[in-house]
């Protein structure tokens, strides 16, 4: 068994049917629920800059007894979590330039 670990990766469908392959950037637990950010996987050539590559942001739920990520409930929700997400990505960024 190796003991290097790699990017995780997850294939989404969208409401098209189009699948999506996203990598976790980042995981955290707010207000009891658990929420997910991604980055989709950029094919070679294509566009960094896009509107497509923006951080994409799901929550774990449960239903039936399985576990599913499913798209936020509101604007507000979205804003917030979006908010801790970065504070963490810019806290992380300044421990590692000290």
């Amino acid at each position: 068994m190796s003991g290097e670990f790699g990017p995780d990766f997850i294939t989404v469908t969208d409401e098209d049917g189009n699948d999506i392959e996203l990598e976790l950037v980042d995981a955290l637990e707010h207000k009891g629920q658990t929420y997910m950010a991604f980055f989709p996987a950029v094919e070679e050539g294509a566009d960094e800059d896009s509107d497509d590559y923006g951080m994409v942001i799901l929550k774990s739920i449960e239903e039936n007894g399985e576990e599913l990520l499913s798209t936020l409930d509101s604007d507000e929700e979205l804003e917030e979590v979006y908010d801790l997400f970065m504070e963490r990505l810019y806290q992380d960024e300044e421990e590692d330039g000290e």
